[in-house]
Formats: structure tokens, C-alpha cells, sequence
């Protein structure tokens, strides 16, 4: 008979690893168990919701119970979403707002919105085909807790894959239009409120600056009307002053117009507007503009205060020697660059005024980049689209300024 001894220490053969459950394994176990008494859910609002609409639409108030309905199946579709992102680790996006409703179209203008909504529509249609579905994963991922352990994580990814394909298919944006008008909508939103806070700013100089200058302007001028027989050399004085106020109050009007819409801009156009910034410049700014034709004067204008700030930005911390501006066509593009030889490390995602022009021109449909290497150089590209002047108030073509 033979025997096997085993000496102490030695060790014997083990049997392979089982698969490992990570951490995304048991999250995707938590999707798919939550899934079906979720979905049931959803599937039975979705039900009881068509039912009575098309029991109601032969009454006035059928159509609105739709419109309603439909709405729930948005909210029901933002939370699967958000659950896909959390536990399915899901990149998708929200598709946009309902559009035209909430925006003076009145109570039809908002009925006839919400039937006509394709994301409702498309979410109502993902829980009715959907429960099947989770019913079957929800016992299965149950039963291989328990029983068929070992092969969960892979279970586990199958379905969930189902899944993904499922909620990209039918609760995504439909295309990418959809997407553009949901990035639109956040962008509009930015517009609005840098516009509100440009009034705001407006009529703050205004009553700090020329409005008081004149209110005291005004009160100097009587005092010295009423001089004028008992002191005539006082209210000489008094008029003198006066008109040193004026002077003052003429120039801030003029800064103010021209941090609404410089004349220039309006008159001649970005050529000579931008070199007019460029002189306002600490750093010797090199303007090369090169345009066959002007641009819209929106557009226009964008790219004018696109380039101020920026040189500003030059001016206040770039600590540069030499800087250049650059303006061109691209296709149905229109580019702005800013280059200077400072320190560099400019950064707009760290709260700066740079941070607040990207989503300004991302608003319009543009877009910022920012190479600044700590040590310089720094080059700041803007980006707008290109629309074309209308003829009654198209200028002179511009050439290459330097």
C-alpha cells in the first residue's frame, strides 16, 4: 500500500477562484431586483392612464388627461434614467423640454404640446414592452443569489446589457437635433441671465455715476442762479465748476454707450473696433482681422466683446510682453485668437471670467479653447457660427489691420 505523506508547510492543490462579485456586480443586481416592482409600477399608471384618456376623450377633458398623462411618463422616464446612470453606470442624456409649453401659448397651446410630445410617447411605450422583462431577470438574479452564485456576474452583465439597450433605444434623445435643442435650452437660459445681469449693471452705473453727477450738476446750477445778482463772482465760480461736471458726466455717458455697442463697431465694423480695443491694451496686442464680408451684427457683436474680454484678461494677469489678436472665416465658422507670451495656466474651469465666456458662446453655439501650459504661451480660440449680414445693413469689406 502506498501512502502520501505531507510535510508541514507544504501546501496542496486548490481549487480555481470563483468569479469575484465587485462592486458593479452587485450594482447591476440592484437594478435588476428593483427593476420589476418598479416597472409594475409604471406599467400599471401607464395602463390606467390610456385607459381612462380614451374612455374621457369623448368629453372635453379627455385630451387634457392625456397631455397630463404624458407628463407623468417624463417623470417616470427621468428616474429610470437616473437609475440607469447610477447603478448601470449609463452615460445618457436628458432628452429636451417639452416644447411650447409654459411660454404664453396658453392652456390648448399646452394641450396640444403635450400630445404631440415624442419623449412621452416613446416612455410609455418602454414600460409597456419592458415588463416581461424585469419579471423574468428580477427571479433569475433571486434565484442565483442562492443557487447559481458563481456564474452572477455574468448573468448579471447579460442582462443588464438588455437593459442598456432598452433605455438607450427608448428613453435617449431621439436624435441629435433633439440633443442640440436641449443644449440650446440650458444655453438659453445663460443668455438670459447674463443679459439680466448686463441691465442690471447699466442701470447701476447709470445711478451711481451720470444720474448723480447730474442730480448735483443740476442742484450747483441753482445755487448758483441764485447768486447770480447778490455774487456774481461765486456764481462765476459755481458755473465753472459746473461745467467741469458736465464734461465729466458727457464722458461717463460715453464709456457707458460704449459698453452697451461701440459706434465704431456699428460704423466700420470688427477691423477697426478691434484695433480700437487692442490700443486699450497694458500689452502690445498685434490685430490681424481678415473678413471678405461683415457678419451679422449679433454675431458681430459677440466676437467684439469675445476679444475684449480676453485681452482684458491679457491686461490684468497674463503678465505678458507681446500679444496678438487674430480674426477669420472657417466655412460657415467665424474664429477669434488670442495669443500672448505670459505666465499661461489659464483655466476655465476653476470659477474664472473665462468659465462664464465658454457658456456664453456656447449659448450661441460656439465654443472656447484654452491651451495655456504653466510658462506660456497661452492661446485662446473662440469659435462662433457664421451668418451672413442682412443686405440693407451690410458694410465695407474689411481687410488685414496690423
Amino acid at each position: 500500500m502506498t501512502s502520501t505523506i505531507t510535510e508541514p508547510g507544504a501546501r496542496t492543490s486548490l481549487p480555481p477562484p470563483r468569479a469575484p462579485l465587485g462592486p458593479q456586480t452587485w450594482r447591476e443586481c440592484g437594478y435588476l431586483l428593483s427593476s420589476w416592482p418598479l416597472d409594475l409600477i409604471a406599467f400599471c399608471y401607464v395602463v390606467t392612464w390610456i385607459y381612462v384618456g380614451v374612455l374621457l376623450s369623448v368629453t372635453v377633458i379627455g385630451l387634457p388627461v392625456l397631455a397630463a398623462g404624458l407628463l407623468g411618463c417624463r417623470r417616470f422616464g427621468a428616474w429610470e434614467r437616473s437609475r440607469a446612470r447610477a447603478l448601470l453606470r449609463l452615460d445618457i442624456d436628458e432628452p429636451s423640454p417639452l416644447p411650447g409649453a409654459g411660454r404664453g401659448n396658453g392652456f390648448f397651446g399646452w394641450v396640444w404640446a403635450g400630445l404631440k410630445d415624442p419623449v412621452g410617447w416613446r416612455t410609455a411605450l418602454f414600460f409597456v414592452v419592458r415588463l416581461p422583462w424585469p419579471t423574468l431577470t428580477c427571479w433569475v438574479t433571486f434565484v442565483s443569489l442562492f443557487v447559481a452564485w458563481p456564474a452572477l456576474p455574468w448573468l448579471a452583465r447579460w442582462m443588464t446589457d438588455v437593459d442598456r439597450a432598452l433605455v438607450r433605444g427608448l428613453l435617449s434623445p431621439s436624435d441629435e437635433l433633439e440633443r442640440r435643442i436641449a443644449a440650446l435650452e440650458s444655453g438659453r437660459v445663460t443668455v438670459t441671465e447674463a443679459a439680466s445681469a448686463d441691465l442690471r449693471r447699466i442701470e447701476r452705473d447709470l445711478h451711481d455715476g451720470a444720474q448723480a453727477r447730474l442730480v448735483a450738476l443740476a442742484m450747483d446750477l441753482g445755487l448758483a442762479k441764485e447768486k447770480l445778482t447778490e455774487d456774481p463772482e461765486t456764481a462765476a465760480r459755481m458755473v465753472e465748476e459746473a461745467h467741469g461736471e458736465v464734461k465729466l458726466a458727457l464722458q461717463e455717458l460715453r464709456d457707458l454707450a460704449r459698453g452697451i455697442h461701440p459706434a465704431i463697431l456699428t460704423d466700420r465694423g470688427l477691423g477697426p473696433a478691434l484695433s480700437a480695443v487692442a490700443s486699450r491694451c497694458t500689452v502690445p496686442v498685434r490685430v490681424t482681422v481678415e473678413l471678405a464680408a461683415r457678419p451679422a451684427p449679433a454675431i458681430e457683436g459677440i466676437a467684439y466683446y469675445t476679444a475684449s474680454e480676453l485681452l482684458q484678461n491679457v491686461s490684468k494677469h497674463s503678465g505678458a510682453a507681446h500679444a496678438s489678436l487674430e480674426v477669420w472665416r472657417a466655412g460657415d465658422r467665424l474664429m477669434l485668437q488670442v495669443t500672448d507670451d505670459g505666465r499661461g495656466g489659464a483655466d476655465a474651469t476653476a470659477g474664472s471670467g473665462l468659465a462664464g465666456l465658454a457658456e456664453r458662446l456656447a449659448a450661441v453655439d460656439g465654443l472656447l479653447a484654452i491651451a495655456s501650459p504653466t510658462g506660456g504661451p497661452t492661446t485662446v480660440t473662440a469659435e462662433l457660427p457664421w451668418r451672413d449680414r442682412p443686405a440693407r445693413t451690410a458694410g465695407p469689406a474689411e481687410g488685414t489691420l496690423r
